[in-house]
């Protein structure tokens, strides 16, 4: 599908693609010369398939060794678009470790990493004695047993809008107020599963608030001193930021069509903690 104007002039159209990958080979989302990232993988590819440079925008650039399940990127092309032949040709085309599940038009107000309300992350862990299988291997991290009533009790307490400075590698320029709308922790016999959620997410976020939650889990800090970390202004030498390959971004939530130009302009503003008694401070 193409859409053109009147006068014949053909225009660039979005598409979304939604996106899965392991991310054990890659040293993350983000194209480095010379690397092996998923952005480069993928805009290789879809260059080669379409007959011209495709850049992709994404919802979450992960790091070196963190996986997608969820993932969301857009680019304009100017290409003839068949959804379902490209979804085809790219499952042929890409290596094992990442694939495109899903291609579709896009309103030309969506942007995949501005227009994001939220994203969505699990952590897996495993306190079985053998650590983990060889068939979770590259996706769950071994731990010892943990209380995970204190693990819980001390995830709430971060519940809401704060600057988690203390959890986050400082970026130049880059704030680190961040509204967490989910931090809790399930058990299916050995394996442990961290459910975090924000509408967006600082450098190593959530791999700190994994570590730190697990260090009460494990006993050797009680469920009060997480808040604490809150407090702080810097990264924390405190927290033991939790291996990369446990981590997997797994959903990204948007608007309706008609509010993704006003959620656009909101993500751009700078985020501020409300002052005590205040309300809705972005």
């Amino acid at each position: 599908m193409t859409m053109s104007e009147s006068s014949g002039r053909t225009v660039a159209i979005r598409v979304r693609l939604d996106i899965s990958y392991d991310g054990t080979d890659f040293v993350g989302w983000a194209r480095q010369p010379g690397l092996r990232t998923v952005q480069g993988v993928l805009e290789e590819s879809l260059s080669k398939v379409l007959r011209e440079p495709i850049q992709l925008t994404v919802a979450g650039r992960t790091d070196a060794g963190v996986h997608a399940e969820g993932q969301v990127a857009h680019f304009d092309t100017t290409a003839e678009l068949d959804a379902d032949k490209l979804l085809y040709r790219l499952a042929r085309f890409l290596p094992k470790d990442v694939r495109v599940t899903g291609i579709r038009p896009a309103p030309a107000d969506f942007d995949a990493r501005f227009s994001a309300i939220r994203r969505h992350y699990i952590y897996r862990l495993t306190t079985a004695p053998y650590g983990a299988s060889p068939l979770q291997a590259r996706s769950v991290v071994p731990c010892r047993p943990v209380r995970l009533d204190v693990m819980r009790e001390a995830s709430r307490n971060l519940l809401g809008l704060h600057d988690f400075a203390a959890f986050c590698r400082r970026r130049e320029g880059a704030t680190t107020v961040r509204e967490l709308q989910r931090f809790d922790w399930t058990r299916d016999g050995d394996l442990l599963t961290a459910h975090v959620s924000a509408d967006a997410f600082c450098w190593s976020m959530v791999r700190s608030l994994v570590g730190a939650a697990l260090s009460v889990g494990e006993g050797r800090r009680t469920p009060e001193w997480l808040p604490t970390l809150l407090d702080e202004r810097n990264r924390s030498s405190m927290i033991t930021v939790a291996p990369a390959h446990g981590l997997s971004l797994t959903a990204v939530d948007y608007p309706a069509d008609e509010d993704l130009a006003t959620r656009n302009a909101q993500t751009r503003e700078m985020r501020t903690v409300p002052s005590p008694g205040g309300c809705c401070g972005e």
